[in-house]
């Protein structure tokens, strides 16, 4: 029990209606304090974003994740946000927001490996 961490997660959806909040998810974030650990994994699937909507391309979609996935990392290109610590960064991605992306409300949990965990959350509800 003592290598067991909490983390903290949201999940991320694709809401291609906003005002009929209809949405599907894309991908997961996730955050451990103890284990300095932020990290996000997505997959927008083309057919199912053509399936709710064919207005929206899915190369638009995944430009504004990759830009999630530069402010997890840290990145320089991951603008001001990506210079923020990594709690604040986990905040500012998870805040509510009323656009196409949007983060479900966050989830705690107790993990050994965060890597592991975030993969597992992934199969679980995305794929």
């Amino acid at each position: 029990m003592q290598d067991r961490h909490t983390f903290e997660y949201a999940i991320i959806r694709v809401v291609p209606k906003v005002e009929r909040e209809e949405f599907f998810n894309v991908g997961v974030i996730l955050f451990s304090k103890r284990k300095k650990f932020l990290g996000i994994k997505y997959h927008v699937n083309p057919n199912k974003l053509k399936a709710f909507s064919t207005e929206i391309e899915c190369d638009m979609i995944e430009e504004y994740l990759k830009a999630w996935k530069h402010i997890c990392g840290g990145y320089p290109y991951g603008g001001k946000i990506g210079t923020f610590e990594l709690s604040d960064r986990f905040r500012w991605l998870v805040a509510c927001r009323s656009t196409i992306i949007q983060s479900s409300k966050t989830h705690s949990g107790l993990c050994d490996d965060p890597e592991k965990t975030l993969n597992d959350i992934f199969n679980t509800f995305v794929l």
